[in-house]
């Protein structure tokens, strides 16, 4: 089974991001990813699973997530009733621990893709609460007193929006990359992975107008690479053509379908105020 990944057919990696996953694997410390919303931090996780054959376990983060739910929880609620109704599994007390999804990566016999998605979500000390278990590969279970060991060392991959600083210690434990805005060559390969079939005339114009309204000063939430996707998609549908893109950027108005691109009504009034700027100036 391959360990070195090379990106796949749906997804454009770039040499230096390959490099980073096959430095995580090869050092066994969990990778560390950052970088804009919509950059493609989540699909790496499953484009990595899918190139080497491994299994996806994915832990989704939420702001009243614990580090505990990643490995397991007591369900004393359901003990309690089966206790009432004289269930006899209630004599076994394994029958009420619910394994996390560290659990669930531990006990796999191939070591699996273990994505814990936002980590920065979460509680400060979240990060903190895992350093063990990451560096050890294993943890305790206080009700059966019972090490959980890992089989095989799962390849871990944790993606952060930066909206919150993660502890020295916890970053110490990584390999960090930060996956840059793609260029509009990187782009336009995007592109061409998603939508092998788009008018290309459509796709360079669409580019021009991307390009310069993620560069506008002020922007609250600059558009993504996720949301030029949407846009594409709905200029392809409604059948929009490059020459309407063009005359409405040459007449310093809103794209059309815009509401794709600019999700906030502060950036929409930002932009409609430089569009009227533009044509004073005129």
């Amino acid at each position: 089974m391959t360990t070195r990944f090379t990106g796949t057919d749906r997804y454009i990696a770039t040499d230096d991001l390959m490099m980073a996953v096959n430095a995580s694997v090869t050092l066994q410390r969990p990778l560390l990813i950052k970088g804009e919303p919509g950059t493609g931090k989540t699909m790496l996780a499953e484009e990595v699973a899918a190139s080497l054959g491994r299994e996806l376990i994915v832990w989704p983060i939420k702001s009243t997530t614990k580090a505990q739910h990643g490995l397991y929880e007591y369900d004393a609620v359901s003990r309690l009733r089966d206790s009432q109704l004289g269930n006899d599994k209630v004599h076994d007390i394994r029958n009420y621990i619910v394994k996390g999804k560290l659990w669930q990566a531990f006990e796999a016999d191939t070591a699996p893709v273990l994505l814990i998605d936002e980590i920065d979500k979460a509680d400060i000390e979240f990060p903190n609460d895992l350093l063990r278990e990451l560096d050890q590969m294993e943890f305790f279970v206080h009700e059966t007193q019972e090490f959980v060991r890992a089989r095989q060392r799962p390849i871990i991959i944790i993606t952060s929006n930066n909206e919150k600083e993660l502890p020295d210690a916890f970053l110490r434990r990584c390999f960090f990359h930060y996956i840059r805005f793609p260029d509009r060559e990187t782009m336009q390969a995007i592109i061409d992975v998603h939508f092998p079939d788009i008018r290309q005339q459509l796709v360079s114009q669409a580019l021009e107008v991307f390009f310069s309204i993620r560069e506008l000063p002020g922007l609250k939430k600059k558009p993504t690479t996720s949301e030029l996707l949407d846009w594409l998609k709905l200029l392809d549908a409604e059948n929009v053509s490059a020459e309407q893109l063009q005359a409405q950027q040459d007449d310093s108005a809103a794209p059309p379908l815009a509401g794709a691109l600019l999700k906030n009504e502060q950036d929409l009034q930002l932009f409609e105020r430089l569009m009227q700027i533009a044509r004073l100036r005129r």
